[in-house]
């Protein structure tokens, strides 16, 4: 890290702003298909957000004052387009680093005729930071995030205490931060975080997982493994305080 690189990070951190020093991401930039860019190129100007715009108004972005539901990380998009053609009376964001998967998800909404979803390609640590207000969501989601399997990486996986403090407080009160994977060891650890964490309430009437909400889709990845024998954990924690 060069000197203007380290005189950053410190005026940020005496700032009190949360940085990330371990990405739990690697950028893969796949090449776009001629839909997904005709789609970019389509819809980016209605549906698209942008990290430099700074702290949203949902009213202005929307143009109403639906609830509001978050995910990281939606891949393709498939399943987030599904969830918000099914929930009309709700707005949704996505946040996506990949660009082809945000050019799959407008291609989607754009032929179901989705209105009520906007994306992000960024990094979700920064727009949550930078662009969601306090208090403001009702729903955080957070499916199949890469399980950085083996122990050594387990520092990159994206449920670590520092975040899911910063979305918290990004929750309304009563809000609820729905996680989902396939990796048991990452659901025993993503259920040990977010029992320490202060702040929130574990939905399981048995104190672990919860069974797959209905407005959770089920993927065909998901389906593939159910009939493999393959287990998949939810786990929902709201915000009480």
């Amino acid at each position: 890290m060069n000197e203007s690189s380290k005189t950053s990070l410190e005026q940020a951190q005496q700032e009190g702003k949360y940085i990330r020093k371990v990405r739990s991401f690697v950028k893969r930039e796949g090449r776009l298909t001629k839909g997904q860019q005709a789609a970019i190129d389509k819809c980016w100007p209605t549906m698209g957000l942008e990290h430099n715009q700074g702290m949203l108004d949902f009213s202005k972005v929307f143009g109403n004052d639906n609830g509001v539901v978050l995910e990281i990380g939606f891949g393709m998009g498939k399943s987030l387009v599904e969830m918000a053609k099914n929930a009309p009376e709700l707005n949704f964001i996505g946040i996506e680093v990949h660009r082809p998967g945000v050019g799959a998800c407008l291609m989607d909404a754009d032929e179901q005729q989705v209105t009520n979803l906007r994306v992000f390609e960024h990094d979700a640590v920064e727009v949550l930071a930078d662009c969601i207000p306090d208090g403001s969501l009702t729903t955080m989601q957070l499916f199949f995030p890469d399980p950085w399997h083996k122990k050594r990486h387990h520092k990159r996986r994206i449920v670590q205490p520092e975040f899911v403090e910063s979305l918290r407080t990004k929750l309304k009160i009563g809000g609820v931060f729905h996680m989902a994977t396939d990796w048991e060891n990452y659901a025993e650890h993503m259920l040990e975080v977010m029992l320490a964490a202060p702040g929130y309430e574990n939905t399981s009437t048995t104190n672990d997982y919860v069974p797959r909400p209905d407005n959770r889709p089920l993927t065909k990845f998901e389906q593939r493994g159910h009939r493999l024998g393959h287990g998949v954990w939810d786990l929902m924690f709201k915000r009480v305080k």
